[in-house]
């Protein structure tokens, strides 16, 4: 590939147009029998990209921002940014259950359908436009109050734990963008969703069992919450009933079949037994909630079990402090 080509494709993961090949000195029949051969691939009308990057970004599960950034090149709108689901998983929120099957972008001045796209026309402040590297998007509080217009509240929630745990949100800007959504399709849905949002969730089972409780009309826990034992740390507890000193653990197989901090799954299993034994000998009652159990047919008996404990007051004598952490631990590796 030509120099300038090759600099150009490299400033946008690999993607250049057709217009950028033929700067480079690319003819029409050239650039026809180069994506005859298998060396480019055609992602659009105009808009291609070199076999083995495109190669390159399908292992690396990048596949979905070269669509997005071709769309964007071939609608050649400058006023035009990725949004709604599609903004939400180049921003790394957790995605949705619903699958971002088209891009999808926001124009203030023009909308309009194409294959494999939809631009939605709607107000887009140049304050709501985040440029990250090749991409023009919109924010991430205008994501995630996008997503919250048309996506089912419990996802909604769930995309908002994710920006806030990882800081690419506050919550003072989640608040904004809802209110200037508040007279929009869907703006209720959006406000509901940003009241329901708690950044120490640490998962999205997390948010998810949370969700539950709420709906169940049980006491609102605490999360993320230390309980120690004189100055040691017995353990961090992902949900906490103070009055009833009861503790509920959100458990995901993420943990065990893919542990962070270089543990094997065998140590993490044998640590989460000695920290649930140390607890309970503090007089903490704990209940272990898995993805299974948020199914209707099982969340009831999980539902009456919490009932039974919340009834029953805490240890009269407490042998252990309970102090909330302020926000959660992002996952690493």
């Amino acid at each position: 590939m030509h120099p300038l080509l090759r600099s150009v494709a490299q400033r946008h993961s690999g993607v250049f147009t057709a217009s950028d090949a033929r700067r480079a000195g690319y003819a029409h029949p050239e650039i026809r029998q180069l994506c005859a051969s298998g060396r480019w691939q055609r992602l659009r009308r105009g808009v291609y990209i070199a076999a083995d990057d495109l190669a390159r970004a399908a292992e690396q599960g990048r596949r979905h921002q070269l669509d997005c950034l071709a769309v964007l090149l071939a609608v050649d709108r400058p006023s035009a940014a990725v949004s709604h689901r599609s903004a939400a998983r180049l921003w790394g929120f957790p995605q949705l259950r619903r699958p971002a099957d088209v891009v999808r972008l926001t124009d203030p001045t023009h909308g309009h359908d194409g294959r494999g796209f939809h631009v939605t026309r709607a107000p887009l402040d140049p304050r709501e436009v985040s440029i990250r590297g090749p991409f023009r998007l919109t924010t991430a509080a205008r994501t995630l109050v996008d997503v919250a217009r048309e996506e089912p509240l419990e996802d909604a929630v769930v995309a908002m734990d994710g920006g806030l745990l990882a800081g690419r949100v506050t919550r003072q800007e989640l608040r904004n963008a809802a209110e200037r959504a508040a007279t929009w399709r869907g703006g209720r849905r959006a406000a509901r969703a940003v009241a329901l949002a708690d950044g120490r969730a640490e998962s999205p089972l997390e948010t998810r069992g949370r969700l539950r409780i709420v709906g169940a009309e049980l006491p609102s826990p605490e999360l993320q919450v230390e309980i120690r034992a004189g100055s040691r740390l017995v353990g961090v507890v992902d949900a906490w009933f103070e009055a009833a000193a009861v503790a509920v653990e959100f458990d995901g197989r993420v943990k065990y079949t893919d542990p962070w901090r270089d543990r094997t799954p065998e140590r993490v299993l044998w640590e989460e037994k000695r920290r649930e034994d140390e607890l309970r000998a503090l007089d903490v009652r704990v209940v272990r909630v898995a993805d299974a159990d948020l199914v209707t047919a099982r969340w009831a008996a999980v539902e009456g079990r919490l009932r039974e404990l919340l009834a029953a007051p805490g240890p009269r004598i407490r042998r252990f402090t309970s102090t909330p952490r302020s926000a959660g631990l992002p996952r690493t590796g």
